[in-house]
């Protein structure tokens, strides 16, 4: 039933409006030929599965080596045991591409910027493709795939990924295509190594583009220096990093030689530019306990990373077996290995490090012509890539992308604003040759803390926070990423791109990136905060660091002795909310409540009786999320300037602000005659908090205040457009809450892993399921589990005759001959 009403909202409406905050434009939507897609045959019908997965139980593929085993368990998680490495990665692209082939071409012509060319004709997604290509997605996977040949391991491992996936292509007739390509009216193409350094590009985009360069500059130029550190300071006292050992850091950094010049070199405010999406919300948590602190005295790793959620899901999930190693965890489909998970000796995970490795240079070119520009005072040759953008149904858009010795000239007089010419080159660290591939090759086989360290040397970008835990009870974090040496301040204002004394002069030594192991307290732990004390010896800047989720955690962790795996499970879904019991006291402080109206004194009682934990039944996060987003807006009205890109100062430095400097001036409303301080900010943001729930509840009628409804948590599919398929659920926690679940965002995969000498078990759940097919009952199948909170046993096989009851079917693999 569902398969059918998703086809007929989709035939009759053509809302395929496709993604990742891709613009909406049904008029120019290409009909499909309904001839083809009505086909009882091959068309649409084909793409309805039985709940039961009907396999094949034997299977010949031409290029496999060996003789292999594909398992299935109850959850359609394949378990692959191979007799050799190539084949293993050749299964695995076979496998991964049988249930996620549209979402991995998908992802890969986003990433290229390539949309137009699958769906047609529409200025804003021209706009998107255009961005792809002038902040140089594909020049990126260019120099990652240069790696990948001059690394044996990598290109044997890509090579044999590439041809798996290649194999379940040439495969297909037009009746086994996924539905979306039907829909669409296209068929998959071969796949390519470059588009596995494509999908590494994409996941640094969406984790590494945090820059605020314009805002600052703009900033600067509004309220001055004096109030510049008082807005956004790199480091606060109350921030508990990641690693905190003041004048601990035993080496010697490398010193950078800072120019002496203007940190603003911008002669006019800097207009909103095209920019990626707001991914406010977006983090991570996860944490290591050594054996020292739970009841076992075996190392417990947590993590669960929080990304947009979607379906087809972010994650996939598999094992991999053959003589050289034995893991389980998740991958990216399109990307060979497992990304987060464990074998039978190590454990690891990931958060997304914050850390500023995209900076802005000033170009002046000679003339209009731009073939060249000015560099030390002296002209040099641009190189002009020119990029033809096929537009489906139309004639194709040309640009023509600058590169200079910084990066591409992403914004200039053709793209960016309509009104601001001024040309700004992009230097990126994903621009640079990396070799993450070979980081989880080696972690996939990992048997101890040498072999996690000798992973982590070969990891770039996007930066992460990567947890350990061993079963010899010892747990460690490496922040690792390719970092440049910088002066203090470099890149939070566009810099010089006339002079190379603005450039990185180095990369942070790999060895000098923060980390810990075996830390005194018992425990590893990040959530997107600081990464150090003030006293480690780089400067370390990045436009947003989280203030709470890691102070929650923590404080957590230190109480806790002889921890449990269910101990664990809360903490993940833990909903208390660290900012508003910090914070609320002092602001109902501020209200008169004798004044207040019958509704406003009704809000002011549940406030005062509220426990601070946003439960999903509870009214109390209603009215204090629907006060804090009116209470921000007018703190910073001064930043509501429509054609000025600003950035408003963190949640906690405005909290902060209120209580300690309730006269200062940005607490003045600047369009009344009146001088408003904190208190009477914090009043009257009550009363129109007041006012906006009332406004809810009139158009929410059928609906209980009620914080999982005022928050309205929905997986959307992948396209933004096919709305039968999204699916609400009923969800606690928020931003900045260690359930960091919003109203987009949340936990896109939660893994729990105790490390038993015995045998390691692993927890997990994930707002999804394991085929990306909408037809398919395992498209969401894992959804109810992640909305209660539970999580499944990750069933980690040690050879292919282990009998188990979740084992639902298997598939004798064999070379075709």
């Amino acid at each position: 039933m569902k398969f059918i009403r998703f086809f007929l909202f989709s035939a009759l409406t053509l809302a395929l409006i496709y993604g990742l905050h891709y613009p909406q434009n049904v008029a120019q939507t290409p009909v499909p030929p309904l001839g083809k897609l009505l086909d009882p045959f091959a068309g649409f019908w084909n793409n309805a599965e039985p709940k039961k997965p009907q396999f094949a139980s034997q299977l010949k593929l031409a290029g496999l080596k060996g003789r292999a085993t594909i398992t299935y368990d109850d959850k359609l998680v394949p378990h692959i045991f191979a007799e050799n490495d190539e084949d293993i990665y050749f299964l695995q692209g076979y496998v991964t591409a049988q249930h996620r082939l549209w979402q991995m071409e998908f992802q890969t012509h986003a990433a290229a910027g390539r949309l137009s060319e699958i769906i047609g004709e529409d200025e804003r997604l021209l706009e998107y493709d255009r961005n792809a290509r002038r902040i140089g997605m594909v020049y990126g996977a260019q120099n990652s795939l240069k790696v990948m040949d001059s690394i044996p391991e990598m290109k044997a491992v890509a090579e044999a990924y590439t041809k798996g996936i290649n194999a379940y292509i040439q495969s297909l007739e037009y009746k086994d295509f996924p539905l979306e390509y039907k829909i669409l009216d296209y068929a998959p193409e071969a796949w390519t190594m470059l588009k596995i350094g494509l999908l590494s590009k994409n996941m640094a985009l969406t984790l590494s583009r945090g820059e605020a360069d314009f805002e600052m500059s703009n900033a600067l130029r509004l309220f001055g220096k004096q109030y510049l550190d008082v807005l956004y300071p790199d480091y606060l006292p109350e921030q508990e990093p990641i690693v905190n050992q003041p004048k601990q850091w035993a080496f010697s950094p490398i010193q950078p030689q800072a120019p002496a010049l203007s940190p603003n070199i911008i002669g006019e405010y800097i207009q909103q530019r095209y920019q990626q999406p707001n991914n406010e919300g977006i983090g991570s948590n996860n944490w290591a306990l050594a054996g020292s602190k739970t009841a076992s005295g075996n190392a417990i790793l947590c993590d669960d990373p929080h990304l947009q959620l979607s379906l087809p899901s972010i994650w996939y999930e598999m094992q991999l077996q053959t003589p050289t190693m034995n893991v389980y965890g998740v991958t990216i489909p399109g990307s060979p290995g497992v990304t987060i998970g464990f074998t039978d000796s190590i454990a690891w995970g990931v958060t997304n490090a914050q850390r500023d490795v995209v900076d802005w240079y000033q170009i002046k070119f000679k003339d209009a012509s731009k073939n060249e520009y000015l560099l030390d005072n002296k002209y040099v040759q641009t190189k002009k890539v020119v990029e033809e953008i096929k537009i489906k149904g139309k004639k194709s858009f040309i640009d023509t992308v600058c590169y200079t010795v910084w990066g591409p000239v992403t914004f200039d007089d053709k793209f960016g604003t309509k009104n601001q010419k001024i040309p700004f080159a992009m230097r990126w660290v994903a621009h640079d040759p990396s070799a993450e591939i070979l980081t989880f090759y080696k972690l996939n086989r990992g048997k101890n803390y040498n072999d996690y360290l000798e992973a982590m040397q070969h990891y770039s970008a996007p930066a992460q926070n990567f947890a350990f835990a061993s079963v010899k009870g010892e747990v460690a974090m490496w922040v690792q990423g390719k970092y440049p040496v910088k002066w203090k301040g470099q890149g939070k204002f566009p810099l010089d791109g006339t002079q190379t004394s603005q450039r990185w002069q180095d990369f942070i030594p790999q060895r000098q990136n923060v980390s810990s192991y075996k830390p005194s307290r018992g425990y590893v732990s990040s959530a997107n905060q600081h990464p150090a004390d003030s006293t480690y010896p780089y400067y370390v800047n990045a436009n947003n660091y989280e203030y709470y989720r890691n102070r929650r955690i923590n404080k957590v962790l230190d109480s806790l002795k002889g921890a449990t795996v269910d101990d664990m499970k809360r903490l993940q879904n833990d909903n208390f909310n660290l900012q508003a019991s910090e914070s609320l006291p002092y602001f109902l402080a501020q209200l008169g409540k004798d004044a207040l109206t019958p509704e406003g004194k009704e809000a002011y009682k549940i406030l005062s009786e509220w426990n601070f934990y946003n439960d999903p039944m509870l009214s109390a996060p209603v009215y204090y999320e629907a006060w804090w987003v009116k209470m921000r807006v007018l703190i910073w009205d001064e930043m509501q300037k429509k054609d000025i890109s600003l950035q408003l100062p963190s949640t906690f430095n405005t909290i902060k602000l209120l209580k300690e400097k309730p006269d200062f001036g940005f607490m003045d409303i600047k369009s009344t005659p009146e001088k408003e301080t904190a208190k009477e900010i914090i009043q009257l943001s009550f009363k129109q908090a007041i006012d906006s729930i009332a406004n809810w509840k009139q158009q929410n009628a059928n609906m209980p205040l009620q914080w999982t409804f005022f928050k309205n948590t929905t997986i959307t599919h992948l396209t933004q457009g096919m709305k039968p398929f999204n699916k609400t659920v009923i969800n606690g926690g928020n931003a900045g809450i260690v359930n960091a679940t919003s109203s987009r965002n949340g936990p896109s995969w939660r893994m729990i892993v105790e490390m038993d000498k015995n045998g390691v078990k692993g927890f997990g759940v994930y707002p999804g399921g394991q085929s990306g097919n909408a037809g398919s009952y395992f498209y969401d199948s894992m959804v109810d589990y992640w909305e209660r909170g539970d999580y499944y046993p990750l069933l980690f096989l040690k050879s292919p005759s282990e009998k188990h009851k979740r084992l639902v079917f298997s598939q004798v693999v064999e070379p075709k001959k």
